[in-house]
């Protein structure tokens, strides 16, 4: 099963993981997903560790996060979002694991609530981040072309 969902997407999909994504952008803890689906917060661990998650438990999952049941299955598992959904850039302090939800309620204007709007922006922080170290690239190779004609002479 799992390597059939590997063949299908040809990408790096973890549907765990996606959940476990999705429920945090969504600001919804594991006791609380437990409770709307009837079950343990340990039964929601094991499911955010499963790459393939069985489609009953998903769509209900993807019910409670009012995503379409496809996201969790075709979401693919980029590195670098992963590194930028886990940090809190804006505000300068990192993924410590302590809500601060709470603390600043001002600082909350440039809050993202929907998902995709979240996933959205986190590709173009990606692509930002790619094209300024496409940038540095060149930079750099420009710079040893120059030094090489500098040493031919």
């Amino acid at each position: 099963m799992e390597r059939e969902t590997e063949e299908k997407t040809g990408k790096n999909v973890h549907q765990g993981a996606n959940v476990r994504r999705l429920r945090n952008i969504m600001g919804v803890k594991q006791s609380s997903l437990a409770e709307m689906l009837g079950t343990t917060q340990q039964k929601v661990s094991r499911i955010e560790s499963q790459r393939v998650i069985e489609q009953n438990t998903l769509i209900q999952i993807a019910n409670i996060l009012h995503v379409a049941p496809k996201i969790i299955e075709e979401l693919d598992e980029n590195p670098l979002s992963v590194v930028i959904e886990n940090n809190n850039f804006e505000s300068g302090s990192y993924n410590t694991g302590v809500d601060n939800s709470n603390v600043g309620e001002e600082n909350h204007h440039n809050t993202i609530n929907n998902p995709l709007d979240k996933i959205m922006e986190l590709n173009k922080q990606t692509t930002d981040l790619f094209e300024r170290m496409l940038a540095v690239e060149k930079e750099k190779s420009a710079l040893l072309e120059q030094l090489l004609k500098e040493k031919e002479k």
